[in-house]
């Protein structure tokens, strides 16, 4: 990570707080100024002629929200070596995300950067997998990684997991990262706190979230679109109809990645999602 001052990563979290149409406007002014600080240091009226009119509402009291945000980064940042914050225009700033329609600010990360690196596909699928599915996740893992593909997921129970499980113990070169919806330092789902750890220390753990920030039902859309974003395809292993996976199998269309879903019985509610994603024009997995 770049050397960041207690003002700078003030100013990129509080660039980085908000949804889709707070980020949109933050790019905004950072191509029209060139950086966070001197986006602050800028008067209403420069922000609005930055914005063709647009005001930012919402933006400006963001910064002093964020200075105790910002403290307890920078401490975290001196904690560990394996502790980073990527904010755009870091050299490791991962360059598939960047092409991505919607590319976060700022990454909180822990581990090795160096899986950020190397080609990268996503295995994701329903939390309430079939012992089927999970076997399956984790063969298509294995594979993966004798590759020296990255494997990408989201932490999630179910063949999230599975696919971090066969990643780390199938000894091949490829590593795992796990996108998840909360600060780093608030694992989700607990039970995972020591497969959060495993991956930490084989692979990457990132999330777009500041620190301190619960897993809340909205901030799982937005990690599906940076596991999408960080792969070059994404695999659905499982899927039910009203799976958060078919909203990152449809962010990697739109995001112009490859899609391939695994078919499953007529019967079974856990593979009418993937189905239906082959019906739609998804590649057929075998």
């Amino acid at each position: 990570m770049m050397n960041l001052a207690q003002d700078e990563l003030q100013a990129w979290l509080a660039l980085a707080s908000g949804g889709l149409a707070a980020r949109q406007r933050a790019r905004r002014l950072l191509a029209h100024f060139g950086g966070p600080l001197q986006v602050w240091a800028a008067s209403d009226a420069e922000w609005q002629v930055a914005l063709e009119g647009d005001r930012g509402e919402g933006l400006r009291p963001q910064f002093g929200a964020m200075h105790s945000t910002a403290l307890h980064t920078l401490a975290w940042l001196a904690a560990s070596p394996s502790h980073h914050v990527l904010c755009l225009g870091d050299p490791h700033y991962p360059a598939a995300l960047l092409e991505s329609p919607d590319p976060p600010l700022l990454l909180h990360a822990v581990g090795r950067l160096a899986s950020l690196g190397h080609p990268a596909v996503a295995l994701v699928g329903s939390r309430h997998a079939t012992p089927a599915g999970q076997r399956l996740a984790g063969r298509l893992a294995a594979e993966l990684a004798v590759l020296g593909v990255t494997v990408v997921s989201g932490l999630a129970v179910g063949i999230d997991a599975a696919a971090h499980e066969a990643t780390l113990t199938t000894g091949g070169p490829g590593a795992t990262i796990a996108v998840v919806a909360s600060g780093l330092d608030a694992v989700y789902p607990r039970q995972h706190r020591g497969l959060f750890q495993r991956i930490a220390e084989a692979g990457l753990v990132v999330s777009e979230h500041p620190l301190g920030t619960p897993a809340l039902p909205a901030y799982f859309p937005q990690r599906n679109r940076i596991i999408a974003g960080l792969s070059c395809a994404v695999v659905v292993v499982e899927a039910t109809l009203r799976s958060g996976s078919l909203i990152t199998a449809r962010l990697a269309s739109e995001a112009g990645r490859d899609v391939f879903a695994v078919p499953g019985p007529l019967s079974s509610a856990q593979s009418a999602g993937c189905n239906r994603l082959i019906k739609s024009g998804a590649g057929l997995l075998e």
